[in-house]
């Protein structure tokens, strides 16, 4: 019998790999002698790139980058297992994490650190870069990105702009002629998992900007900048990214990259299963192993299971999904292919004990679902 795992992590508890892990030990315990394929996986939010570089053993690179607010922090980003592949989480060195709460505001908060990020990997050689875009602290279109990148952003008096979205208003010229060259030889895909336009009541500023600080006010003023910022893409780049389905990622990250750096926007978890070449570990499987932390009725809305699903259907696997915790309406998901879906929390417990004990109960409950499966043999 051979067996695919391929989780995503489950969060505060288990990373991907860990779920593989301890899913691999409790089928030993049922089938001693199955060929077990553990793939860990993501769906280009939080994990992906430790998904990435497990899978691929692959390894991290740490770096000081400029922060949210302009302060120095500490930020890392991974390498594929090829030598050749960057793999970047923005939140690592822009997030929202990385600012204090009373502190949030979008009007000044930069996205420069990704920029960082993405220099370091292109001076490193690197000629692949795939960039998850969630968690962001920002609203500034990508500006302090493309700044760290050699783009220079003046007004009318030709002297550089300050930082963040509400900066953007001062913008008379964008000055492009600094990008790094390397730039121009390197594929950027960039896993997005929103449709939102960079403007507008669905844009980046209404819908993202009151989670990172902003206020009515200044989501007025976060839109209306923005809009100013995307004139000047057009004329620049020749990009017209207003109401691009994604543009408005990332407190307007995607439009930045799609932009400045030729980027191709794409589902997460379609980037991520192709890179671990997913479909070619799932050739003669017999069972597939799916899972995250919790599985409800946006399970089927591009996360993890669902994408690993899907390609199992394709192959005409049948497919079993573990989660922390099941949520309404997640009986979707069996419409999305998965055959049966438990929850390996074992009774009434603390969420601390839940988060903890994580590993402990991936193991026991893939050891009761192997004895049921046993009954079939």
């Amino acid at each position: 019998m051979k067996i695919v795992i391929a989780p995503d992590s489950f969060k505060e508890s288990m990373t991907a790999l860990e779920v593989c892990e301890a899913a691999e030990r409790g089928l030993k315990k049922t089938f001693p002698g199955a060929e077990i394929v553990k793939v860990p996986v993501a769906d280009g939010g939080e994990g992906t790139v430790q998904a990435l570089v497990d899978a691929t053993n692959g390894r991290m690179t740490k770096l000081s980058v400029t922060g949210p607010l302009g302060q120095p922090a500490d930020a890392e980003y991974g390498w594929l297992g090829d030598g050749k592949t960057a793999v970047i989480e923005m939140a690592s060195a822009s997030g929202l994490h990385l600012v204090p709460p009373e502190r949030r505001n979008p009007l000044i908060t930069t996205s420069a650190g990704t920029g960082d990020l993405i220099r370091d990997a292109v001076k490193k050689g690197a000629e692949h870069i795939i960039i998850g875009i969630g968690g962001s602290a920002t609203n500034d279109g990508g500006m302090g990105m493309a700044r760290a990148l050699g783009a220079l952003f003046l007004d009318d008096q030709k002297k550089e702009i300050g930082h963040g979205g509400g900066a953007l208003a001062e913008l008379a010229e964008i000055d492009v002629s600094g990008l790094m060259p390397e730039l121009s030889n390197v594929k950027i895909e960039v896993a997005c998992d929103v449709d939102n336009p960079l403007t507008g009541p669905n844009g980046a500023s209404a819908i993202f900007g009151p989670q990172k600080g902003a206020t009515a006010e200044s989501v007025a003023i976060l839109d209306r900048n923005l809009a100013h910022f995307a004139s000047f893409l057009k004329q620049t780049t020749g990009a017209d990214v207003a109401q691009t389905k994604g543009a408005g990622a990332a407190g307007g990250l995607g439009a930045g990259l799609m932009a400045f750096l030729n980027a191709e926007l794409k589902s997460g978890v379609d980037i991520v299963l192709n890179t671990v070449n997913l479909k070619q570990h799932m050739s003669d499987a017999d069972l597939v192993i799916t899972g995250e932390g919790r599985i409800d009725g946006q399970t089927i809305h591009g996360k993890t299971p669902a994408g690993v699903s899907k390609l199992a259907k394709e192959h005409g696997i049948p497919v079993i999904a573990l989660a922390g915790s099941i949520g309404e309406g997640y009986e979707s998901v069996y419409e999305a292919g998965i055959g049966a879906v438990f929850s390996i929390v074992p009774g009434i417990v603390t969420l601390g004990e839940a988060l903890r004990k994580g590993p402990q109960y991936v193991e026991q409950t893939m050891a009761n679902i192997g004895h049921i499966l046993k009954l079939k043999q």
